[in-house]
């Protein structure tokens, strides 16, 4: 039996402003392409139009990407994560995903870390 899309939402653990991050990352590459603020409703519009809707916290307003600049995002698939406090939205990047022009939110500053000898299961 499929889940309907009342009972997806409510397996999502919004914070306390009502919101969820949800991390866009481009289907086929996997390349990480933005970050943005769902809220309930836009949840359920990005599940049942099959484009990505956002919520602005700068204005307070829902906003589908692409439909002012073109660089829009069809929905692949969206999935929680373990603890349900963030949604991976895989799509289909048309244009450049960042209000930047570039492809990715991801390519501006790169933090790279300090320590860099490392290796996987050792700690110092």
């Amino acid at each position: 039996m499929t889940a309907s899309v009342d009972d997806r939402i409510a397996r999502v653990a919004f914070n306390e402003q009502g919101l969820v991050a949800a991390v866009v990352q481009q289907w086929d590459t996997r390349e990480v392409l933005m970050l943005g603020w769902m809220d309930a409703e836009a949840l359920r519009r990005t599940l049942t139009t099959g484009r990505v809707t956002f919520w602005s916290r700068s204005r307070q307003e829902y906003w589908r990407k692409g439909d002012t600049s073109g660089h829009a995002q069809f929905v692949r698939s969206a999935r929680l994560d373990c603890d349900g406090d963030t949604v991976l939205v895989e799509v289909e990047q048309v244009g450049v995903a960042c209000h930047t022009g570039t492809r990715t939110c991801f390519d501006a500053d790169d933090l790279a870390p300090l320590v860099t000898d490392l290796q996987p299961g050792r700690t110092e």
